[in-house]
């Protein structure tokens, strides 16, 4: 009985081997900080992607400024995490970076939009990953965000103007316009109507990842930078990169990044002001 129950061990003892070599491997996480001492736990299989798009984003943003023109960063939440869609979300974070653009003119302003420039070979990378990535581009080589003018926060009113038709001058509605009414039915009807013509949003609809309820709360009320652990690191970088300046004598309070949230400026006390950390975060081994 005994040298059974010993073969029996040798056995288990083997399969466990087996499948342990058999098993993919698990990516390798580390703590990786920027040149403002923000910290993040990333996959150290994206660290040569997220070098090669910093280094790309960096030089697009170089040719764009020798046009003369301004340049901004839309902080916007692409995660469907809390109702949304990542489809949805990329394609109002267009609109938005579109609409922003032809408020200051295209001619004389370009703006980054990370849902357009996150690169492909990021592809499952998570949100630490992304933003040790975004981080490094706002902060710039010297950490002072040189290669920007100021940072857009997209709120409620900036995706209304993706969900509603444009108005009777062709512009974009939105839901501050004074003239909108039963926003959240323009919604269930969006909706319904994406149900009817993308298979894909068909199928999350059928497999219970997006709901018409969840759906008509997240764009109505929560489709914000607020709600967003990407945009919570974004502010307080854009909060630690005045700050930097407000204290280097080659730029000073009068050359401050501007800061816009949901279309309008934002007044000093409330950009100086920090917020909870998003994907910010050492790793904890």
């Amino acid at each position: 009985m005994g040298g059974l129950k010993r073969k029996i061990e040798v056995a288990a003892a083997a399969a466990i081997v087996v499948l342990a070599a058999s098993a993919p491997a698990r990516a390798e996480t580390r703590t990786a900080c920027t040149a403002l001492d923000i910290c993040y736990c990333v996959n150290s299989d994206f660290l040569g992607a997220i070098g090669a798009n910093v280094a790309r984003v960096r030089a697009l943003l170089a040719d764009n400024k020798a046009k003369g023109k301004a340049i901004g960063y839309l902080s916007v939440p692409l995660s469907p995490a809390g109702g949304g869609s990542f489809q949805i979300n990329s394609e109002a974070a267009q609109t938005i970076a579109s609409e922003v653009e032809r408020r200051f003119g295209a001619s004389s302003a370009f703006i980054l939009n990370p849902g357009a420039e996150g690169s492909e070979a990021m592809n499952g990378a998570s949100g630490a990953d992304y933003m040790y990535m975004w981080t490094q581009i706002l902060e710039g080589r010297s950490g002072h965000g040189e290669d920007f003018d100021f940072f857009y926060f997209a709120g409620p009113t900036d995706f209304s103007g993706y969900f509603l038709p444009p108005g009777k001058d062709g512009k974009a509605q939105k839901i501050d316009s004074g003239q909108v009414e039963d926003y959240f039915g323009a919604l269930d009807a969006f909706f319904d109507k994406r149900v009817a013509s993308d298979p894909a949003f068909r199928k999350a609809v059928e497999q219970g990842n997006i709901s018409k309820p969840g759906f008509r709360l997240y764009y109505g009320l929560r489709a914000s930078v607020a709600f967003s652990y990407g945009s919570h690191d974004e502010w307080n970088i854009a909060r630690l990169l005045n700050a930097r300046r407000r204290g280097a004598a080659d730029y000073g309070i009068a050359n401050q990044l501007s800061i816009f949230f949901d279309g309008r400026p934002v007044d000093p006390g409330t950009f100086e002001s920090a917020t909870t950390s998003g994907d910010a975060g050492r790793c904890v081994k």
